[in-house]
């Protein structure tokens, strides 16, 4: 059986049409590091290009291990070469409440 590891702050929860899969964070948080660099402004508002750079707190790959992080995290993996980090897929099919927070996912993604 596959394991999967949580690498958000958050529960991750899945609802299938047979289960509802509650995946809780393993305590380690990946996360991709940003750089900002000021290319212009606009009307005294700077303008800045975002690049995000180096993947930090994702574990290396492990066998039969999923890692589960945040969409930033999975899509610079991907670009990376790992195909073992899905994120939640937060689209229209994901589980709303009546303010429309997302309370649960049917899928995860990959990039």
């Amino acid at each position: 059986m596959t394991e999967l590891v949580n690498l958000t702050k958050h529960d991750v929860i899945v609802v299938t049409e047979t289960q509802t899969i509650r995946i809780p964070p393993s305590g380690q948080v990946a996360r991709v590091r940003a750089e900002q660099l000021k290319v212009g402004e606009v009307n005294g508002i700077p303008i800045v290009i975002t690049e995000f750079n180096e993947i930090v707190g994702l574990p290396e790959p492990r066998k039969d291990v999923i890692y589960i992080a945040s969409t930033l995290v999975a899509q610079a993996a991907s670009r990376q070469g790992r195909h073992d980090v899905v994120a939640p897929d937060t689209g229209p099919t994901a589980i709303r409440d009546d303010d429309g927070n997302i309370v649960a996912v049917r899928r995860l993604q990959v990039f």
